[in-house]
């Protein structure tokens, strides 16, 4: 692999850390990867955004399912999986009008702090076929554009069991982050140098998964989100700082 395709070490090792913590924070509670490193990528990895984080973001979310399978609420995906095909394709081209610009950098940071805000904000929506779909949808968008699309499946799954939220949760993020790839691809914005950067930080992710396991029994999803929240927010307010 050329190094030429690769961050300096320093920006590097940045992301890989962002990946590592984002990797357990997604175990653990279904979202959060995207949050944390997509805009710790927009600062110091730009030209590597949207992908890298779209293509690791799918090891993750299918290697988290998978330490949960037993979990997953499988009647539920067929709708969500419709909205999220949809979304990405809407996402495509407006991914072709900002990838490569510092206008992708601004929508990564609002993006943020709007999953953060639809975080807090505690809203009660009841799982239908019609909300997992409208759900799908919006994350399909905000996932294909900047790898943060779990959000707006996390408020649906709010007040389910813990390990069933994430686990599900966790299954439609790796198919939105499928789907996500393909729409890049189509719409000619995925490139060899993000392709060669996921894979020299994807063995991170089965190593944050396997730290995660005894996590996984003494964590419960509200211990660890604040947490996960404020580190978002923080990282959102210093990329808008640097790009408006």
């Amino acid at each position: 692999m050329s190094l030429s395709l690769l961050p300096e070490f320093g920006p590097w090792m940045i992301c890989a850390i962002a990946v590592f913590i984002g990797t357990l924070v997604q175990r653990l509670s279904g979202a959060g990867y995207g949050m944390l490193a997509a805009p710790m990528m927009a600062l110091v990895a730009p030209e590597w955004l949207p992908g890298t984080i779209v293509l690791v973001g799918f090891f993750i979310g299918a290697g988290s399912m998978l330490n949960a399978r037993d979990a997953v609420q499988w009647k539920d995906l067929p709708p969500g999986f419709a909205g999220r095909i949809l979304g990405a394709g809407i996402a495509a081209y407006i991914a072709a009008a900002v990838v490569g610009t510092d206008l992708l950098s601004i929508i990564v940071g609002f993006i943020v702090l709007f999953a953060v805000a639809l975080n807090l904000i505690g809203l009660n929506i009841s799982i239908t076929r019609k909300s997992l779909f409208i759900a799908g949808g919006i994350g399909g968008i905000m996932g294909t554009l900047t790898g943060i699309g779990a959000p707006p499946m996390a408020i649906l799954y709010s007040n389910v069991e813990t390990r069933r939220s994430a686990a599900t949760q966790n299954a439609f993020y790796s198919f939105g982050s499928l789907t996500a790839i393909a729409a890049l691809g189509i719409g000619g914005v995925l490139t060899l140098s993000q392709l060669a950067f996921a894979a020299s930080l994807a063995p991170l992710v089965p190593l944050a998964l396997w730290i995660s396991r005894p996590l996984a029994i003494r964590f419960e999803r509200g211990a660890i989100r604040p947490w996960a929240l404020g580190m978002a927010t923080i990282s959102a307010l210093i990329l808008l700082s640097h790009s408006l």
